[in-house]
């Protein structure tokens, strides 16, 4: 406990936009469009987490915001912001769902008791297995030679990892980018596939044996969510491995999940399950069963982004990597004041208190849509 107490919260929606639209399975995307979440203490701290919702997968920006705006609040104000537990537990008393909004709600806290205690939220939320963690770049445009020039770029920064986005092309067309890539980089270039549940599930083992000459190091989600069985059928069936990430939300789907052996990876995403500490719980679940994780993404900015970070640092099992590119190589900005770090084609995990980042007020003020606060 401290003597810290929360006296104000603020939301603000921010929409970036996109250097490219990104296709997927599930749709096209042009923008991030984000809540950001902002306490503040008595003792003049601020800490700062995100909620970064898809219409098609989590939930909707507006019923987020509101979530913290309207219905979270009074879990948070006057409340010691170092009681994580205590605070999260009050906020799946009082309101259902709503994922991302607890994890921004999660992580400012975190980002608080970090200040509060001097250190970072991966030695928070149990110590750090690592400092840094290779990047993922998803290829979705639907141009494939603006991709390739963008894949050549970076390259030269150090990536070697990049995740082509299909289903929302003819087969051709992604057996067509897989044929390129592996001739132009070799061996020395680490391919996924994900489907963003775009395959219908009668065809899908016939698509992905197609795929498997190209040796990806996995599928992801090639089907609907709730179609879980053809899931399980579909990784005892084929050779490349299976990663569920629609599939898997919460610690209960964690766990029917790795009993039917449902896919041989499961994605984390802080905004899906409702902060770093579920998806800890998730990536227990799986590595009880032999199940290995991923540090997958929404459409977030670099607020996010550091959450999954610090969240990556503290598995202990983690050997796929990250895809937190959006803030570096996605969005128009990086919101934060200091920008997200990558070098070399890995993620810097910081040392400094907290969650390590900030918004640039003056980014923030310009891709501001709306700001929520109780006056």
């Amino acid at each position: 406990m401290s003597d810290h107490r929360i006296i104000a919260l603020r939301v603000h929606c921010v929409q970036i936009p996109a250097q490219a639209v990104h296709s997927h399975g599930s749709g096209d995307v042009g923008n991030i469009n984000a809540a950001l979440c902002e306490l503040t203490t008595d003792a003049g701290l601020t800490g700062w987490g995100e909620a970064s919702p898809s219409p098609v997968f989590t939930g909707t920006l507006e019923a987020n915001a509101a979530a913290m705006h309207v219905h979270l609040r009074h879990c948070i104000i006057g409340q010691d912001p170092t009681l994580v537990e205590p605070i999260m537990a009050a906020a799946d008393r009082t309101l259902v769902g709503h994922p991302e909004a607890k994890a921004a709600l999660e992580c400012a806290l975190l980002d608080l008791t970090g200040q509060i205690a001097n250190l970072p939220i991966a030695e928070l939320v149990g110590g750090r297995h690592r400092s840094e963690i290779p990047l993922s770049f998803s290829i979705a445009n639907p141009d494939f030679n603006s991709d390739l020039d963008d894949i050549a770029r970076i390259w030269g920064d150090g990536v070697r990892i990049f995740k082509l986005k299909t289903g929302f092309a003819d087969h051709a067309f992604d057996l067509m980018r897989l044929e390129k890539l592996r001739a132009k980089y070799g061996d020395a270039i680490r391919l996924r596939i994900d489907y963003n549940q775009g395959l219908p599930a009668y065809d899908a083992i016939r698509h992905i044996r197609d795929l498997e000459a190209y040796r990806p190091d996995f599928v992801e989600q090639p089907v609907l969510m709730h179609e879980r069985e053809a899931l399980a059928d579909i990784t005892r069936a084929v050779d490349v491995p299976i990663m569920a990430d629609e599939s898997v939300f919460n610690v209960r789907e964690a766990l029917r999940g790795a009993n039917a052996r449902m896919a041989d990876i499961f994605s984390l995403k802080t905004a899906k399950s409702g902060g770093i500490r579920r998806c800890i719980e998730i990536a227990a679940i799986a590595r009880a069963a032999g199940i290995e994780v991923y540090g997958g993404c929404m459409f977030e900015t670099s607020i996010a982004h550091m959450a999954g970070a610090h969240l990556m640092a503290a598995i202990p099992n983690l050997t796929l990597g990250c895809e937190f590119y959006m803030s570096t190589y996605y969005a128009e900005a990086d919101l934060a004041a200091v920008p997200f770090p990558v070098k070399n084609g890995h993620v810097h995990v910081p040392s400094t208190s907290g969650l390590g980042t900030t918004p640039d007020p003056e980014k923030l003020d310009r891709y501001r849509t709306h700001l929520l606060e109780d006056r």
